[in-house]
């Protein structure tokens, strides 16, 4: 995709800071961290979320990711990691080329856990059996 800011970088079009490379994937810091040492891994082919990558492109990129979670954790003494994928705009995508985010965590950094809610009477067990008769089960 030419107007596309993650396809730019993997071609060396855009300057970025990258932390690995191999034939199909590409981890480079976020320029907004939410804490510094934010990573992406990008696959090297152009796919626009979950929906449209190939599994095996998926494998590939979700191993590039555990190597520079890793990475991350050890290099920079995290307590823990955030490994999160945003799908279409209402789940925060905003760069349209599939990416996993490898955030570092800390203790003391403030980040509180997403708000949780609970299901209403018999919710729970609609909102399962939908999911399951969408994958057939």
């Amino acid at each position: 995709m030419e107007n596309c800011i993650f396809c730019k970088i993997i071609k060396g079009e855009l300057p970025s800071h990258k932390v690995y490379e191999d034939e199909n994937t590409l981890a480079f810091l976020d320029i907004r961290p939410n804490n510094p040492g934010h990573t992406l891994v990008v696959p090297k082919d152009h796919f626009e979320n979950i929906y449209t990558t190939p599994d095996e492109t998926l494998a590939r990129t979700i191993l590039s990711a555990k190597k520079v979670a890793v990475a991350i954790k050890n290099s920079l003494d995290a307590d823990g990691i955030n490994i999160g994928m945003n799908n279409e705009e209402a789940a925060g995508q905003v760069i349209f080329h599939t990416h996993i985010h490898i955030i570092p965590r800390y203790k003391t950094d403030g980040f509180k856990h997403w708000p949780q809610k609970e299901y209403k009477e018999g919710e729970a067990e609609t909102i399962a059996e939908k999911i399951k008769n969408e994958l057939g089960e």
